[in-house]
Parts: C-alpha cells; sequence; structure tokens
C-alpha cells in the first residue's frame, strides 16, 4: 500500500465525488447521507495526508509512474516534503470547510459535496504533479468545480462574479497552453525534472523560444495567484462566494504561488545556464506592489468579506518576496508563512459569515447596523484571527514575518523587505481595527437583535479548527520551522529530482 500512497490523495476526493452523484447519495432530501460521506472522505484525506507527510519525511521523496510508464514520458506523481506538506494542508482546510458547511450552505444545492471533492482533487494533484501538462489537466479540473462552487446558491453579485471569473481562466488557460506548446518545441519534454536537465544545453535562439514560453506561464500562474496587476478579480470574487467557498478559495491563490516556487526553482533555477532566475527582476517590483495595492485595499473595503480578499493579495505579494530573495533560507521562511496566512485567511472569510448573519441587511458591511447577537464569542473570534493576521505576538503570523525578516541578508534586501512588510502589517492593523470598531461598536438599538440567528456548533466547529492552528503553529514553530526548512533545501536540490526521476543516466 505504501508504495501506492501518493496517488491515494486524488484517488480518494475522485471517486468519493463520483458516489456522492448516485444513490443513495443523490436526490435532494438525502443532504445527511452526503454529509456522512463528506466528512468520512475529508477525515480520510487528512488521515492519508499526514501519513504521506511522515513518510516522505521518514524514507525521502517518493516518484510515482502511473500505469508503470517511467519519466519522461509517463504520468508521474512527485510527492517530496514541500508536495505533502501543501496536500496536508489542503486536507486541513477541506475538513475545517466541511464542518462549516454542514450549519446550512451545503442544503442550498445537491452536488456542494461532490462539487468540494473534485475542487480537492485538482489541488491535491497540483501539488502532486511533476509535469507541466498534468499540471494544466489539473488546474482545469480545480478550476471546473471553482465556477460551479462560485455560483453555489446562486443570486446576482455571484453571477456577474463567475462571468468574470470565468472568462479571465479561460484566458489564462489558453495562455497556458501556448506557453506549454512553446516550451515542448524546445525542449521536447513538459516533464519538470527533464526540463531542469535540457534548458541548459538550448542554443542561444532556442533560449529566447524557452524564455518567451517561460515568460507566458509566469502570466498564468500571476493569475492564478492574484500577482499585481493580474490581481484585481479577487476582492471582489472571493466577497462574492459563500463562506465555506471563500474559506477553500484561500489555497487558490496558494497553487499559483506554489506553481512559481517549484517550476522557477527547478526548471529556470540557478542551473538553467543563460535562463537563470529570468523572472527575478520581474517578481521583485511586482512583489512589492502586490502588496502595497492590497493593503490599499484593505484600508478601502467597504465590508469584511472584501477586506479579506485584500489581505490575501498582502499575503501572496509577502510570499512572492521570500520567492525573489532566491536562498533556501528565504524559500523556507515563505512555506510557513505560508501555512499560517491559508488557515487565517479562510478563517477570516467564516467569521465574516458569522457575523452578516446576526447584523440583519448590513452583513459585513462596515455601516451602523443592529447590534452583533453574541458579541463576546464573535469578538473574542475576530480580535484572535485580527491578531494572526497583523502579525502580532504570540500568534503564527509574528513567526511568519519574523522569518521571512530574518532571511533577508543584503542590506538592498532589508530595507526594501523590512519596511514593506512592517508597514504593510501597520495599514492591517488599522485596518482590522477600523472594521472590529464598526461592527462591535457602532450599533444601534434593536429588537430584531434577538431573533437573529446564533451561531451553529457546526459554524463553530469549523472557525475554532482553524484558528487554533495559529496558536499550535506558534508553540511547534521550532519543529515545523525545521521541515519547512527540510523542504526547502530539498527543493532547491535540483540534482536529487533528477535521481528520483532516474534521469541522471541521461544527464550524463
Amino acid at each position: 500500500m505504501m508504495l501506492h500512497l501518493a496517488i491515494f490523495p486524488i484517488l480518494i476526493p475522485m471517486l468519493g465525488g463520483l458516489m456522492m452523484l448516485l444513490p443513495p447519495f443523490a436526490g435532494p432530501t438525502r443532504y445527511q447521507f452526503r454529509r456522512a460521506a463528506a466528512l468520512v472522505l475529508a477525515l480520510v484525506q487528512l488521515i492519508c495526508s499526514v501519513v504521506l507527510m511522515l513518510t516522505v519525511l521518514e524514507n525521502g521523496a517518493i516518484m510515482y509512474a502511473v500505469g508503470d510508464w517511467q519519466p519522461p514520458f509517463g504520468i508521474i506523481l512527485y510527492a517530496d516534503q514541500l508536495s505533502a506538506m501543501l496536500v496536508t494542508l489542503a486536507s486541513f482546510l477541506g475538513l475545517g470547510v466541511t464542518l462549516y458547511s454542514f450549519a446550512g450552505e451545503d442544503r442550498k444545492g445537491k452536488y456542494f459535496h461532490p462539487l468540494l471533492q473534485f475542487q480537492l482533487l485538482g489541488i491535491y494533484g497540483a501539488f502532486l504533479t511533476n509535469d507541466l501538462f498534468n499540471l494544466f489537466v489539473f488546474f482545469e479540473v480545480l478550476l471546473i468545480a471553482s465556477y460551479t462552487l462560485l455560483i453555489h446558491g446562486g443570486g446576482k453579485q455571484r453571477t456577474a462574479a463567475n462571468v468574470h471569473y470565468v472568462i479571465l481562466n479561460l484566458i489564462g488557460s489558453s495562455l497556458f497552453l501556448f506557453a506549454l506548446g512553446t516550451l515542448y518545441g524546445v525542449t521536447g519534454t513538459l516533464n519538470i525534472a527533464d526540463m531542469a536537465m535540457r534548458i541548459p544545453e538550448l542554443s542561444q535562439s532556442e533560449q529566447l523560444i524557452a524564455q518567451a514560453g517561460g515568460s507566458l506561464m509566469l502570466i498564468v500562474f500571476g493569475l492564478k495567484s492574484a500577482m499585481l496587476p493580474l490581481h484585481f478579480w479577487l476582492p471582489q470574487t472571493y466577497a462574492a462566494a459563500s463562506a465555506p467557498v471563500a474559506a477553500l478559495f484561500a489555497i487558490m491563490t496558494k497553487v499559483g504561488v506554489y506553481c512559481i516556487f517549484r517550476v522557477y526553482t527547478v526548471v529556470f533555477g540557478e542551473q538553467a545556464g543563460e535562463l537563470a532566475n529570468m523572472v527575478q527582476p520581474w517578481i521583485w517590483p511586482l512583489a512589492i506592489l502586490s502588496i502595497i495595492v492590497g493593503s490599499i485595499g484593505a484600508l478601502a473595503s467597504t465590508n469584511l468579506r472584501t477586506l479579506a480578499g485584500n489581505l490575501v493579495i498582502v499575503s501572496v505579494g509577502t510570499l512572492l518576496i521570500a520567492f525573489a530573495l532566491r536562498t533556501p533560507e528565504a524559500t523556507a521562511a515563505g512555506f510557513f508563512y505560508l501555512i499560517h496566512s491559508t488557515i487565517v485567511t479562510a478563517a477570516l472569510f467564516l467569521i465574516a459569515d458569522m457575523l452578516g448573519e446576526q447584523r440583519g441587511r448590513a452583513l459585513d458591511y462596515f455601516v451602523v447596523a443592529r447590534k452583533v447577537k453574541q458579541q463576546t464569542l464573535l469578538g473574542i473570534l475576530f480580535f484572535v484571527v485580527a491578531m494572526a493576521i497583523a502579525g502580532l505576538p504570540p500568534f503564527s503570523g509574528f513567526l511568519g514575518k519574523l522569518v521571512i525578516l530574518q532571511s533577508a541578508t543584503s542590506l538592498d534586501e532589508r530595507m526594501w523587505v523590512w519596511s514593506i512588510i512592517l508597514l504593510s502589517s501597520l495599514v492591517t492593523i488599522i485596518a482590522l481595527s477600523r472594521a472590529g470598531t464598526t461592527i462591535f461598536f457602532r450599533s444601534t438599538p434593536s429588537h430584531d437583535n434577538d431573533n437573529a440567528i446564533g451561531v451553529s456548533k457546526w459554524q463553530l466547529g469549523g472557525v475554532l479548527l482553524l484558528l487554533g492552528a495559529s496558536p499550535v503553529l506558534a508553540l511547534f514553530a521550532a519543529s515545523i520551522i525545521d521541515y519547512t526548512n527540510s523542504a526547502a533545501a530539498q527543493l532547491h536540490d535540483i540534482q536529487y529530482l533528477i535521481e528520483i526521476m532516474n534521469l541522471d543516466g541521461e544527464a550524463q
């Protein structure tokens, strides 16, 4: 069974999603069956991903050739410490979202849980594949599921946001195919390890073509990750989605960031000859501008969900700064921050939804409205998530930003990294303070407050699961940072990947 462990995260949601389309799970009155199946699937996926991560940590990376077709020709799954960690993160997030949806969101459409499984299938596959064409396939799987999840529950706002989201991603998919065709034309392969070997051997004219293909791919990954100037779709799209969907989408941008780390470290990294670090001059200004624009957007946000969406853009810019530093230490710091930012921004989307349910027609907008019914409970939850996102001790956000600051070594790097990240943290504190004071303290007396919906046990369970991860990350920070350091070193060790893929003989 351990030999096939790398494919389990893909098979479980695929078969589970298909199963829930059939009796006895199909039908509008069968939601209890779907809930039971969804919970079992979420737990099994989390257990499987943890076992995969521990196995990779103990025994090294796993190369799985589907159908036993060996690289570079077969469909190759590659589970190293980075991909196993991200699969575990996605499955943990999936469990929290599943629990929260049991409060009633999953009853607005009978296909919510199957679509959630297909979404996770695409995310797991994107993290585990070692082939750029299969990466495109898994992108399409997660995007098709996200199109339907975004419009789940209906509504004019969601329909409008979905149209823009679909059009942009169709353009991105077209550019992805052009990039793949360009790179395949000059390298003769789309296997990431095989490409890493062939890129340095290209002639000067072929290098220009490969550079064009690599630049096109950066546009695609920039769109997926909401990197400036391709960020404009995210705040309104995430704000329009239902709370569980927006929370799950918190990891969608991280898929794009992961692809930037993977492709531009392995294929166009230090060993790529004339094309080494080809995107670094672009990433630096785009990362800084992403943080600036996201911070300004957070200050200008009119509701808590849009504020959360802009904070996702800030987190993407912070991760890109870690990438732009181009050292294993900075990469490891970025991985720790990635875990933190994904979980806490997902929790913020869920808390915004709970607050909106208790403020009547004002929802989560920053306007004077009726008093929140459960002020103490929701106030504590909001305070904790705000502290974590802003990067204040003792929560994981403080450590996540601290390790990135420490990874900047030169004077110029420190000047830019320290000033941008610390200023963005200050702006985040101001934006969240404004949101909290408006929602909790600027209220009007109303008897309607007595009829407001209380927090469901499922909602509270999902939020506490995600929010509780922040102090846990801080408590076990030393062990987690050791893991991310090891994962970063493994990512930067290109020869290790080539040996795992059994391509070292060809390299010689």
